[in-house]
């Protein structure tokens, strides 16, 4: 059952959360995926979030396991385990259930309306809408993104009257995204850009140069992973560039790290180092 969100009470910002984020450099918004974290479902990912020296923020799956957010208890023991850590919960992702997709846009309209509902009360700003490959609009065919910018068209009044942002990841080129966010032109629906994806989906070269063919204006979260190694590694992009890449477009949302680990103590280490690796860029 979902929140009902008119009797829902929101938290104020506990102590534990504002020092936490008053030890932070203003310019820089730092959390980490749930399902990256940990392979098991709990508010326990907040305890491990907490051990991490920069990290203010979590990235929840919507769907995780056999969990759901779209569950009343399960929702609110998340909400009470981030308060009590002081971590923020900047964004919800993974709200797919099984034969949802962006590209059907009947199901789609129901999971984005109910994970809107999820987002409101846990005080999440952008929910991640994934769309890759057979599930991504060919933006060469009307006939295939016509339909689903109709139905983010519709679904983006709600999310902006819940204070909320849709995020699209999708597998198509910094162009692509590019075309379709201007085709549903709606400041409550925007890109959720992960560079190494773009390299990924064989747009290769592009991933860099995509920060700027966008613009600030139209990327509203960004994902940071370099597969299982550290960001300042050989991996498909060049992290040092890419950061520099942001710090140029003026970007100051957050960054989500998404970021393979073998268990929650190299999580730890290894977000330690990387946080570090990111301000070294931007300072």
């Amino acid at each position: 059952m979902l929140v009902d969100r008119r009797r829902f009470v929101l938290y104020p910002f506990s102590a534990a959360l504002a020092s936490r984020l008053k030890a932070q450099p203003s310019s820089l918004k730092i959390g980490h995926r749930q399902a990256n974290m940990t392979a098991k479902p709990g508010p326990a990912v907040f305890e491990i979030a907490r051990r991490i020296p920069g990290i203010s923020g979590v990235e929840l799956q919507v769907q995780f396991h056999d969990t759901t957010l779209w569950d009343r208890d399960t929702l609110l023991a998340y909400k009470q385990a981030a308060r009590n850590a002081g971590i923020l919960i900047p964004s919800l992702a993974g709200i797919w259930m099984r034969g949802a997709a962006l590209v059907q846009p009947g199901p789609a309209e129901d999971t984005i309306r109910k994970s809107i509902q999820a987002a409101e009360a846990l005080q999440a700003k952008v929910i991640l809408v994934a769309a890759f490959k057979q599930n991504c609009p060919d933006m060469g065919r009307e006939e295939s993104y016509g339909p689903v910018v109709a139905m983010l068209r519709k679904v983006a009044s709600a999310a902006a009257g819940a204070g909320v942002t849709l995020g699209l990841e999708t597998s198509l080129s910094p162009s692509g995204d590019r075309k379709l966010i201007d085709l549903v032109a709606s400041p409550a629906v925007k890109v959720y850009y992960d560079a190494d994806n773009t390299e990924r989906f064989g747009h290769t070269g592009e991933s860099v140069p995509g920060y700027e063919a966008l613009g600030k204006s139209r990327i509203i979260q960004i994902h940071l992973k370099n597969e299982d190694r550290l960001l300042e590694e050989p991996g498909r992009l060049n992290w040092g560039h890419a950061l520099k890449a942001l710090r140029r477009i003026g970007y100051d949302g957050w960054f989500i790290f998404e970021t393979s680990h073998s268990g929650p103590e190299q999580c730890v280490e290894a977000t330690r180092k990387n946080i570090e690796f990111i301000r070294r860029q931007f300072t």
